[in-house]
């Protein structure tokens, strides 16, 4: 049988699972509204009109990074100018400020320090658990965890017991990229695998810990190479079911070792279809966020519209998009982000990490 939209369509509404081929016809497919529609109606199934956000801070603790991944403009080497680490003191003043703003959730990501020892990491986290029992601490990437188990001579599950009794409470879903091998060495090739990657996420989630999954589009990446990434996603949720939502990253150019070679940044068009497609063929995920620190507010609000339901949160002194070229602000407030969701004709719920709902503006 042909493919096309109102086939798709079809197999959609009535319950059925897209295949690969079908979601690349979407991505290729010029009717941006149709494809649209499509997501908000089985974002509307699973979610209502409700829509997402936390009151999180960020805390991006290190920039020095062994790795040079193409891509970023974040790391630095130890001795080049802008590097900082963050002693335990710093990071208890930030968590501090966010527990006095009525923070629920402390989002900790850094590079991969050549220097810091396992016990650092640990008594990171019992800083911000001793600061108050109320902040969840979403902590690591995949690409992190992977590191530590290095540097602490452990397995990957001993790693993940003593971050857990130390405080860590789930995963952010960062250091995915894109999954595929062709793609990731030309793009960060001193990163883990992608296959690594997802070992590392299966056994998170057979830990008992909840992750986000990420995806980084709109730089040497095909449409093809999308589709598989999101394909990889899927079955490895099939497995545990431990993905909360899945957060497509808009590539930033600025300040990268990309940037003379950039296709160029990513369309407001290419931004919602991406979004779509993703509602559209990750039918066990729950949540599709819209990262508003990358997209820029303007189009995460159109997002709403186009199968997502969560924002994000009110973050609060991000590093990394913004090294890479990010226009948005640094931090947007409880009601900026609620207004933003009901001028689109939504219903703004602010929720914990574990998507338990807290309260409806």
């Amino acid at each position: 049988m042909k493919i096309s939209l109102s086939s798709i369509t079809g197999k959609v509404l009535a319950g059925g699972r897209i295949d690969e081929d079908e979601a690349l016809f979407l991505f290729r497919c010029h009717d941006l509204l149709e494809v649209g529609a499509l997501a908000a109606a089985v974002n509307e199934k699973k979610n209502g009109r409700r829509v997402f956000f936390n009151v999180n801070r960020h805390i991006n603790y290190t920039n020095i990074c062994v790795n040079r991944c193409l891509f970023c403009a974040f790391s630095r080497s130890a001795d080049g100018p802008g590097a900082y680490a963050y002693d335990l003191e710093e990071i208890r003043n930030r968590a501090m400020e966010a527990a006095a703003q009525g923070a629920t959730e402390i989002h900790i990501v850094g590079g991969l320090h050549p220097d810091l020892p396992f016990s650092f990491y640990l008594e990171m986290l019992e800083t911000v658990r001793g600061v108050s029992r109320k902040l969840h601490i979403k902590a690591f990437t995949a690409v992190e965890i992977d590191y530590l188990s290095r540097v602490a001579r452990l397995s990957i599950r001993e790693t993940l017991e003593k971050l857990k009794e130390a405080g860590l409470g789930s995963l952010p879903g960062g250091g995915a990229e894109i999954l595929g091998a062709e793609v990731r060495q030309k793009l960060c090739p001193e990163k883990i695998s992608g296959e690594r990657w997802l070992e590392i996420m299966e056994e998170v989630h057979r830990a008992g810990l909840r992750s986000n999954a990420t995806m980084l589009y709109g730089h040497l990446e095909s449409f093809a190479d999308r589709v598989d990434h999101m394909r990889r996603l899927r079955e490895l949720q099939d497995r545990t079911g431990g993905f909360q939502v899945f957060i497509p990253l808009a590539y930033q150019p600025e300040n990268t070792l990309l940037e003379l070679a950039k296709k160029g940044e990513t369309g407001g068009v290419d931004d919602l279809k991406t979004l779509a497609v993703a509602r559209i063929y990750l039918d066990n995920f729950d949540n599709i966020k819209a990262y508003w620190v990358m997209l820029g507010e303007k189009i995460a609000q159109v997002s709403l519209a186009f199968g997502v339901n969560d924002l994000d949160g009110t973050v609060v002194e991000e590093k990394i998009g913004h090294e890479a070229g990010a226009a948005s602000p640094q931090a947007m407030s409880r009601e900026e982000i609620a207004a933003l969701i009901r001028k689109a004709g939504r219903i703004p719920v602010e929720r914990d990490t574990l998507y338990n709902e807290l309260r409806m503006y």
